[in-house]
């Protein structure tokens, strides 16, 4: 008995130290879930699997990550720009006339004809940004490392990692499978049902925006791209206030085709690719619940809420469908029915 109980706190000391790196951990976990059949033909050619798991590992930090990383960094100058004039204009009409302006000296005046220009300068902003900040990301380069570390380790000896967690832990094969199948459920289903169709809409409301030569495309695409995570309002919350803001300058016919856009094509962007994106990512929460699980993760732990929150939430739905079936309710007895006679 005191060994089981030594067992059970050395196992809850161990999770307080790496809770902290929770976030890199799990979305280590999906890539190396989701990177699988990769991995099973990048080990074929490299002719293991540690090599393989090298270079997919890689390719990640310099495909992904690397331009990521400078792509959220110029854009984090370009939103305070935005938001700082915002700011200095006096009520809802000038804020809405500012948007679409560009009045900021370093504002986004660019068409589709402007696309290398429009990324040289974004390429000057994010290393820019990078040299400013370096000194306070200790803590996003240690995830960043963590993330690497993991995911190299999950793809390289996963099978391995799975198969003692099968012999180790004090729950049944079926039981330990099946919350497995639910944590890839739960990535699957935010990356292909929620970010997709967030990735999506956003590519396609920044087309819009250069189309028609508004500023500040690419922010207030990205905008748009995450207004798509909030229900019934959603990619609107934006693109109706740029609307809004290019007929109070006096361009009506630009803000009666982006209003049609965004009706007829962002607006039923959303209606027909979520659903068919949910059923491809095949995660098994409603919508409502899907939705109160993130932003309720937002509001308890901040950003990584947004994907702890459903991972929570599903855990605990195949926690409880477990539970029913081990342990059944009894069925209601039969009312006794009480003879006549004769």
């Amino acid at each position: 008995m005191a060994l089981r109980w030594g067992a059970i706190l050395f196992a809850i000391a161990a999770t307080f130290m790496v809770w902290p790196l929770w976030q890199p951990l799990v979305l280590a976990s999906w890539f190396a879930i989701f990177a699988r059949p990769l991995m099973n033909r990048a080990s074929h050619i490299t002719r293991g699997r540690h090599r393989a798991a090298a270079l997919l590992t890689v390719l990640l930090l310099v495909l992904v990550l690397v331009p990521i990383g400078l792509f959220m960094a110029s854009l984090v100058t370009a939103a305070a720009e935005l938001i700082d004039t915002i700011v200095k204009t006096k009520g809802g009409k000038q804020a809405l006339e500012a948007i679409v302006s560009g009045s900021s000296s370093k504002g986004f005046h660019y068409g589709f004809r402007d696309l290398v220009p429009l990324a040289k300068e974004y390429g000057e902003r994010a290393m820019s940004v990078v040299g400013t900040v370096a000194g306070v990301t200790a803590e996003g380069i240690l995830g960043i490392f963590v993330f690497l570390l993991a995911a190299y380790s999950f793809l390289a000896e996963g099978t391995q990692v799975y198969a003692w967690l099968e012999d180790h832990l004090p729950i049944s094969r079926v039981n330990l499978h099946r919350y497995a199948d639910a944590f890839a459920e739960t990535g699957r289903g935010l990356f292909v049902g929620v970010v997709m169709t967030g990735l999506i809409q956003g590519f396609t409301a920044t087309v819009a925006y250069l189309a028609l030569g508004i500023p500040r495309a690419i922010v207030l695409g990205v905008l748009t791209a995450f207004a798509s995570l909030i229900p019934s309002v959603g990619t609107a919350l934006v693109w109706i206030p740029i609307a809004l803001g290019l007929g109070l300058t006096g361009s009506w016919w630009r803000a009666g085709i982006l209003a049609f856009i965004g009706v007829f094509v962002i607006g039923l962007a959303d209606n027909l690719l979520r659903p068919l994106l949910s059923r491809r990512g095949n995660l098994q929460l409603p919508t409502f619940v899907l939705m109160v699980s993130m932003f309720g993760g937002l509001a308890t732990v901040g950003a990584w809420g947004l994907l702890l929150g459903p991972l929570l939430v599903r855990l605990a739905v195949e926690a409880v469908s477990i539970e029913r079936a081990t342990h059944p309710l009894p069925l209601p007895r039969p009312p006794e029915t009480t003879g006549t006679g004769s």
